[in-house]
């Protein structure tokens, strides 16, 4: 019998709840998946039913929450016996904390936190993932005064900017401020997120110093040109314009509100500053997961159906954008959202250009939980000191394979094989974790995966070998 659909509530700090639970009889009776062993995990048991069935899963108003709310509206959660409840939450540290203390089942999480918090940056308790959301996602947004001034040394064609920018044009802004005496402030959504790394590397890569974590500098400012400070996404537009911060690096919709606004220019993409980067992921707690195996399987299920439902027409997307348009869900204009989520990329008024790669949910095996991705991330909170001592290449590998559960992911993507949902030919089957030396950075700089502490020492800002933050 269908159980009666909740209504929406207020979450702490947050606000309503993105739509009422639906849920579907579980056709149970699929037989248990080989392969799991491989990645030491106990395959499926015969019996599939999840073991938890009412669910309530946390957000953040951005637009790569959207395989959440697909796997919600097209039923693909109600297909796996789940019966689901979305709830927006204020910020990334409330959604992080009530995941870990069970007041969510499990959230849209950028990709730091759940290898931040198995670490210790931050608060301390054993996050996994084992579907990746998104790859790419994020602008650098500048004010219009910054913007004038980078515009004087930028090379032109058309009478439009040349892209990628670099920072090396911020950095002649940054150095008028200092003569100036005036500091320059930059935002960012939370200390663990990969805006706060991306808006790093690309001022790095200028020659301009983000600052160090240190044991007394937890803002992450020490020797610093630009202070860099945390903003919950809906509000960078507004601090913007106020005048508090004067650039920022954030997920959409809020660069393109910027534009719609008339308050601000989007200078560059995290695709031009990482070509295909991972973004954000699916995140529950280790405990949970164990806890739930059926459950979780089920859930990367529905979540792996979103994505590929996401990237297979444009038709799709055009819906999707309506879909979290709704103010339970992102709350930004048909127009906004748009913008940057159906193939274009605007970066003055009127400067539209095409970038169909911008949002990825499903190709280029963008759901996959790859060990290098976990990796990457954790090379970034060396080199800016969330983790201040020198670590083994041996140390890296140990912590991804802790937080990334491809085990899992390769269950569910098994299960829709069997089911004709999904072909073989969609995931990587064979892949042994790591996505092999990765180009496309901004800087010419390549990542190999397998060789993290040779990654690090590429670079000339940032700490490397036994170096320690100061």
């Amino acid at each position: 019998m269908m159980r009666k659909p909740t209504v929406a509530r207020e979450s702490p700090g947050g606000t309503r709840s993105a739509a009422r639970p639906r849920r579907r009889t579980f056709l149970a009776g699929m037989s248990a998946l080989a392969g799991a062993s491989m990645f030491g995990l106990p395959a499926l048991a015969q019996k599939t039913r999840p073991e938890k069935e009412a669910l309530k899963f946390g957000f953040i108003k951005l637009t790569d929450m959207v395989p959440l709310a697909i796997a919600y509206e097209k039923k693909f959660f109600e297909d796996e016996g789940l019966f689901v409840t979305l709830e927006a939450q204020a910020n990334w540290k409330v959604l992080l904390d009530r995941v870990i203390d069970g007041q969510l089942d499990g959230a849209h999480m950028l990709a730091g936190q759940p290898l931040g918090a198995t670490i210790g940056v931050g608060t301390k308790s054993p996050v996994v993932t084992a579907f990746s959301m998104d790859l790419n996602g994020n602008g650098i947004t500048v004010s219009n005064e910054v913007w004038k001034e980078m515009r004087k040394h930028l090379p032109m064609a058309g009478g439009k900017p040349v892209h990628p920018i670099k920072a090396e044009a911020l950095k002649k802004v940054v150095d008028g401020f200092k003569a100036a005496g005036r500091q320059f402030k930059m935002g960012m959504v939370f200390t663990l997120s990969t805006h706060n790394y991306e808006l790093r590397y690309w001022l790095a890569s200028g020659g301009i110093h983000p600052g160090y974590y240190t044991a007394s500098d937890v803002t992450g400012q020490a020797n610093a040109d630009v202070l860099i400070s945390v903003t919950p996404p809906p509000q960078m537009p507004a601090t913007l314009e106020a005048g508090t911060i004067h650039g920022y690096c954030v997920g959409e919709p809020w660069n393109q509100q910027a534009v719609a606004k008339g308050i601000g220019v989007p200078v560059i993409t995290d695709y031009e500053i990482w070509r295909n980067n991972p973004e954000k992921v699916f995140g529950v707690t280790k405990g949970w997961a164990e806890k739930y195996p059926n459950t979780h399987v089920a859930v990367v299920k529905a979540l792996i159906r979103a994505g590929k439902w996401l990237d297979a027409s444009a038709a799709n997307r055009i819906e999707a954008v309506k879909i979290i348009s709704r103010p339970n869900y992102v709350g930004a204009s048909v127009e906004v959202i748009g913008n940057s989520m159906t193939g274009t990329y605007e970066y003055e008024k009127g400067d539209k250009r095409p970038l169909p790669d911008f949002n990825v949910f499903f190709r280029h095996h963008a759901t996959y939980p790859f060990y290098s991705d976990a990796i990457w991330y954790l090379t970034q909170m060396r080199r800016w000191g969330q983790i201040p001592e020198a670590r083994p290449d041996a140390w890296y590998f140990d912590v991804a394979k802790q937080v990334y559960l491809p085990g899992v992911y390769l269950q569910a993507a098994r299960a829709l094989i069997v089911e004709g949902k999904a072909a073989e030919a969609d995931f990587p089957m064979k892949t042994d974790g790591f996505r092999g030396v990765q180009g496309g950075f901004i800087d010419g700089i390549t990542f190999d995966a397998k060789k993290p502490n040779d990654y690090l020492g590429k670079f000339k800002i940032g700490l490397k070998g036994n170096q320690t933050p100061k």
